[in-house]
């Protein structure tokens, strides 16, 4: 039975608004990581794509096992925060460990 903990590199990545590379199913992705959790009895990360591999056109919402990740890398680059989604509505996680906090609007006079 796998633990059902948080990744620390994933949390400080989130904690610290930093991009992370990573292998997923045989792809190298660079994301932005937004919420990390338990979905579904697997710990997860839900991610913001913009580079790298993808079956899909980028960038891109990408929700993955963490248990499916290899070479987790925290990256320097960082980025604003939370992004709005299309829907406004966020995944159910059956336990949330944290989530990105929003990107700060910043006004200028």
């Amino acid at each position: 039975m796998p633990l059902l903990e948080p990744v620390p590199l994933i949390r400080a990545a989130i904690e610290q608004t930093r991009m992370l590379r990573l292998m997923y199913h045989d792809k190298q992705r660079i994301l932005e990581p937004h919420d990390h959790g338990i979905l579904n009895g697997l710990v997860q990360l839900l991610g913001y794509q913009t580079d790298g591999k993808s079956s899909r056109r980028l960038p891109n919402w990408f929700l993955m096992k963490t248990d499916e990740i290899v070479d987790l890398q925290l990256l320097d680059q960082i980025f604003p925060g939370g992004r709005p989604t299309a829907t406004g509505n966020h995944i159910k996680w059956d336990k949330l460990f944290i989530r990105v906090k929003p990107a700060t609007q910043t006004n200028s006079a």
